[in-house]
C-alpha cells in the first residue's frame, strides 16, 4: 500500500504563511490523506500543517538585519535539512523565502527529492542571476504573473503560470460606501490609508516618515480622517511610540489591528510601503504613492542591484511609473504629501488608475490555489514513495 503522500514546506513570513494555507486546502482535495510539516505560520497551521519552527524566524528583512539574525537562520535551515534527508518527503514546497529555500531546495534536489518553488523571486527586477540558481535548486516553478515563465525557457525548469492570489480574493470593484461603515467612518470625509510595512524592521525607518506626512496632508485637508493598518502588536507599539515622538497624538488617525484591505478599501488615497502591499492597493483601483526606507547598510547594496526602473508591482506590471515612487533619502513627508494629495484630487488621473488597474486584476484573477494544486499533482503521483511496511 502506498504511504500517505508527505509534503515538506517553507513559508517565512505572513503573506507565505497565507499563500501557502491556501495551496494546502487545494491540494487536500485531491489528496485528503497527505501530510504537510516544515516551517509555517499560523494560517498553515489552521489548515492542518505541523509547523517545527514558526514561520516568524524567517521574517527578516534587509541586508544588514539578516546578517545579526544569520546564526540562528542558518541552524534552523541547517536542522531541516537533516531531518529532511534523513527521512525523504515526497516533494519539498519552498514558498518564496527565496534567500533560504533556494539554498535548501538545491540539497534536496541532489538527494533525489522533487523540489518545487511556489513564488518566482524577483529575477526580472533585481538578481537576475538567481535564474541559473533556481535551475540548479528546483525542478518546477509556480509563478504568479504571466511574463514570468518565459525567463525560465531553456534552463530545464518547469514554470507554471499560476496567477496572484491577490487577485482572487479582492472584489473586481470596491463599495467605498460599503467599506467605510464598516469601520465607523463618514461617508463624505476624505480619507487616506498609511500602510507603513509589516515587519518590524520597516516601522523603524518609515513610521516617522508617514506620520509627518500625515501632517502635511491633515493641513492640506483640515477634514480628512486617516487609517493606520499595522500587522502586530510590536508593530503598533512602535508606531504609538513614533506618534508620541512626533506629537501627532492629535491627528484624526484610527490604528488597526489587521484589516489593511478593509481599510485601503474605505481610502481615497494610498500611502504604501513597498512590497505586496502595494499589488493590494493597487487592485483597490485607487490613487497610491509607494515609498520606502531601509538601513543605509542595505540601501548601499541594494541601490545598483536593480535593473528596471520601478520597484512598485503596479508600476513593473504597466511597465511604466503609473504611481509615483519615492525610495530612502526621496521618501520625504513633503514629497509624499505633495504626491498623494496631488492624486487624490485629480479625477482623470482616478479614472485612468481605475481602467488601468482593472485590466491588472482581470489578467492576474485565475483561481490561484486550484492552478498551483493542478500543476504540482502530476508530481505527486510519479515521486510518491512506497510503504516500507507494504
Amino acid at each position: 500500500m502506498p504511504a500517505p503522500l508527505r509534503i515538506a514546506m517553507v513559508a517565512g513570513e505572513a503573506s507565505g504563511d497565507l499563500l501557502a494555507s491556501h495551496l494546502i486546502r487545494a491540494l487536500q482535495q485531491h489528496v485528503p490523506d497527505a501530510q504537510f510539516f516544515g516551517i509555517g505560520g499560523p494560517k498553515m497551521q489552521a489548515a492542518g500543517f505541523r509547523a517545527d519552527w514558526p514561520a516568524e524566524k524567517l521574517a527578516v528583512r534587509g541586508y544588514a538585519e539578516v546578517l545579526r539574525h544569520y546564526r540562528e537562520i542558518a541552524g534552523i535551515r541547517r536542522q531541516l535539512l537533516n531531518r529532511l534527508l534523513a527521512d525523504p518527503p515526497d516533494v519539498f514546497i519552498g514558498v518564496d523565502a527565496p534567500d533560504f529555500n533556494l539554498w535548501l531546495e538545491r540539497r534536496v534536489k541532489a538527494a533525489g527529492i522533487r523540489s518545487i518553488h511556489f513564488v518566482s523571486p524577483s529575477v526580472w527586477a533585481w538578481r537576475g542571476g538567481r535564474i541559473a540558481k533556481m535551475a540548479r535548486a528546483v525542478h518546477q516553478v509556480l509563478c504568479l504573473f504571466p511574463f514570468e515563465p518565459a525567463l525560465y525557457a531553456g534552463t530545464g525548469v518547469q514554470a507554471d503560470y499560476v496567477g496572484h492570489p491577490l487577485a482572487d480574493v479582492i472584489p473586481l470593484e470596491i463599495d467605498l460606501a460599503a467599506a467605510r461603515e464598516r469601520l465607523g467612518l463618514m461617508p463624505d470625509r476624505m480619507v487616506f490609508a498609511l500602510l507603513p510595512g509589516s515587519r518590524q524592521s520597516e516601522l523603524q525607518y518609515m513610521a516617522r516618515t508617514f506620520i509627518e506626512t500625515a501632517k502635511l496632508l491633515h493641513q492640506r485637508f483640515p477634514q480628512a480622517r486617516f487609517l493606520v493598518p499595522l500587522a502586530s502588536r510590536e508593530t503598533r507599539t512602535l508606531f504609538e511610540t513614533e506618534l508620541w515622538r512626533s506629537e501627532a497624538q492629535e491627528l484624526p488617525m484610527t490604528l488597526l489591528f489587521g484589516h489593511a484591505q478593509e481599510a485601503m478599501a474605505a481610502a481615497d488615497g494610498i500611502l504604501v510601503a513597498s512590497g505586496t502591499a502595494t499589488l493590494e492597493a493597487a487592485l483597490m483601483k485607487k490613487p497610491l504613492v509607494i515609498a520606502y526606507k531601509m538601513s543605509p547598510a542595505s540601501w548601499r547594496i541594494m541601490r545598483n542591484m536593480g535593473y528596471q526602473p520601478w520597484v512598485g508591482l503596479p508600476n513593473i506590471l504597466a511597465q511604466r511609473f503609473a504611481v509615483p515612487e519615492f525610495l530612502q533619502d526621496e521618501a520625504t513627508a513633503e514629497n509624499l504629501a505633495q504626491a498623494l494629495g496631488n492624486a487624490v484630487c485629480d479625477n482623470t488621473l482616478r479614472e485612468r488608475l481605475h481602467a488601468l488597474f482593472t485590466e491588472i486584476h482581470l489578467l492576474l484573477r485565475q483561481n490561484t490555489a486550484e492552478q498551483a494544486a493542478a500543476a504540482i499533482l502530476p508530481a505527486l503521483g510519479r515521486h510518491r514513495r512506497r510503504d516500507p511496511r507494504g
